[in-house]
């Protein structure tokens, strides 16, 4: 078990580019809380986080590899900057994930993330590719609001019939191949603007 303290030190460290901190395959042993902070890089794949994380409104100046972590209470990212690539493939979220207003100015990589109580990734900005290929999402999805620059990845993806992807833009490449809304093909129609090429 790692404290949470423990990371929050080596995370507070001066940001020096090509460097990160190790924490591939820990438990943390309590609630994480990295609300507020600048972070330097780090790498949590294969993490598991038994109480859950805060990082509501931190920046993350590094890289952010959240890939195969575990998530076992609430995973709260709201208004969040990542300023490189955040990989959270094969992650899984058993509590509420939010990722509202978070800028992601590199990559967000959610491939075969499984989120078992919804996502909410309203108002996000993301200026690389969004992708969400063979993401399962149980509970209710939110991604109104949002504008993907690098477009948006759907392949096999499965949503939420009731999916909320009012005021949606995807500039760049929307790939739609497999996925659903519910028992229903998920359409470009459904996205209210796409300015790119569409794949379905």
């Amino acid at each position: 078990m790692t404290d949470p303290a423990e990371i929050r030190a080596a995370l507070m460290a001066p940001f020096r580019h090509g460097s990160h901190s190790g924490f591939a395959g820990i438990t943390c042993s309590g609630r994480l809380d990295l609300s507020g902070l600048t972070l330097s890089g780090v790498d949590f794949s294969g993490a598991r986080f038994v109480e859950g994380i805060d990082a509501r409104g931190a920046r993350f100046e590094g890289m952010s590899w959240f890939i195969g972590a575990e998530f076992d209470a609430m995973a709260l990212f709201d208004g969040a900057l990542f300023c490189s690539d955040a990989r959270f493939e094969d992650a899984a979220f058993a509590g509420e994930a939010g990722f509202g207003g978070a800028e992601f100015r590199g990559i967000a990589r959610f491939d075969r993330a499984r989120f078992a109580a919804g996502i909410d990734a309203s108002g996000v900005t993301c200026n690389g590719n969004f992708s969400l290929e063979d993401v399962a999402v149980s509970g209710s999805a939110r991604l109104a609001r949002s504008e993907f620059m690098g477009g948006l990845w759907c392949h096999n993806a499965r949503l939420p019939s009731a999916t909320d992807l009012a005021g949606t833009q995807v500039h760049g490449r929307l790939w739609l191949r497999g996925a659903r809304l519910g028992n229903a093909p998920l359409r470009a129609g459904d996205v209210e603007m796409a300015f790119g090429y569409t794949y379905t």
